[in-house]
């Protein structure tokens, strides 16, 4: 390992055992899957159905973290996640917990999930089973395989599709929403767009340690100077769906915390510095539903 990976691992070894499960479930944008049942939550209105909120925040929080866990093993294992990597420090391939049980923890993940979804399947019928299979597939298949999802050109799709549309049309459906009314499109373009962000902020930091690992994301297809641009275009473009799902003043502050991110990623170099971004992307994110639903 190199000197800073020596010093990472020298940090977060004197950390409590917890606290090492807490960074390898990446806890800090688990809020991507959360703010997706929230919307749907928000279009229901009258009609929402608090049992089955919990239920939904419970399967997807549960998929994140389980596909979050599985990636941190199975890169690790792939020899993806080296010593000069820029990104959030990864727990097995540190040597801090053990690979195995990391996927043990996963799998526990996604049983949880399960569970959750056959309640809610009992509920929606056909549609939240396929929902809820698709994204266990994708949950597992994001780092397994013989070509990986994560190291494919359109995991941000993907991202926008199930992180937003999907999610939102999904819980809405479960409490009475119609999933194809122009509503429920936009608001899950709202939401997808800013967890895409999240992913090509990751895969633009990560360009070259992925290109060195046989990986073709889209930012490596793309090039920086388009990977800086698609991401502050969708923060861009979910505010103007924001705008015109709730055309209040109050957009200003999720505007402003747009404008700092965008300012961010193409002034900043590409270093660790940019980890710092993830967590504020999140945060717009979640800004943004709120001034949009309260505003």
């Amino acid at each position: 390992m190199s000197a800073t990976a020596e010093e990472i691992r020298a940090r977060l070894a004197g950390l409590p055992r917890p606290a090492l499960w807490v960074i390898a479930a990446r806890l800090k944008t688990v809020s991507l899957s959360q703010m997706p049942v929230l919307a749907g939550a928000w279009l229901a209105g009258a009609d929402v159905r608090l049992d089955v909120v919990a239920a939904a925040m419970l399967a997807s929080a549960a998929i994140q973290i389980g596909t979050n866990l599985w990636n941190d093993a199975a890169d690790a294992a792939r020899g993806v996640d080296r010593p000069d990597r820029l990104g959030p420090p990864r727990m097995t391939a540190l040597g801090l917990l053990d690979g195995r049980a990391v996927r043990r923890a996963a799998a526990a993940a996604f049983g949880l999930a399960v569970l959750a979804g056959l309640w809610l399947a009992g509920i929606g019928g056909w549609p939240i089973v396929a929902i809820g299979l698709v994204s266990l597939l994708l949950g597992f298949f994001y780092s397994m395989g013989p070509r990986p999802l994560s190291g494919l050109p359109f995991g941000e799709a993907l991202v926008i599709a199930f992180f937003g549309l999907v999610a939102v049309a999904g819980t809405g459906w479960l409490m009475g929403v119609d999933p194809l009314a122009p509503r429920t499109l936009a608001t899950g373009l709202m939401i997808g767009l800013p967890a895409a962000a999240v992913l090509m902020l990751n895969n633009h930091r990560d360009r070259v340690q992925d290109a060195r690992a046989g990986r073709r994301t889209l930012a490596i297809v793309i090039g920086p100077a388009a990977s800086r641009l698609s991401y502050f275009a969708g923060l861009v473009a979910a505010l103007g769906l924001g705008l015109g799902l709730n055309p209040t003043v109050w957009l200003a502050l999720p505007a402003a915390l747009a404008l700092w991110l965008g300012h961010a990623i193409w002034y900043w170099p590409i270093t660790a510095r940019l980890n710092r971004l993830l967590g504020q992307t999140a945060l717009f994110q979640a800004l943004l539903l709120v001034v949009v639903a309260l505003g």
